[in-house]
């Protein structure tokens, strides 16, 4: 796939992949509350967080 080749050259996979999810993950939840008429609660406000928290971590590198 061109998108891949070309993010690669920027990006390493483990980027791409947690730029995905995350993506994937915001556009779901906004689908899911304006169409579906989903309540989002505490429970996925901190599982993002945590999605959110593992991508920090990803995009850092090593911890020093």
């Amino acid at each position: 796939m061109p998108a891949n080749r070309y993010g690669h050259t920027v990006y390493s996979a483990a980027e791409l992949k947690t730029m995905q999810e995350v993506i994937t993950l915001s556009v779901f939840a906004v689908f899911s509350v304006v169409y579906l008429g989903e309540q989002l609660t505490i429970n996925h406000a901190i599982g993002f967080a945590l999605i959110c928290l593992g991508a920090v971590f990803i995009f850092e590198g090593p911890i020093r």
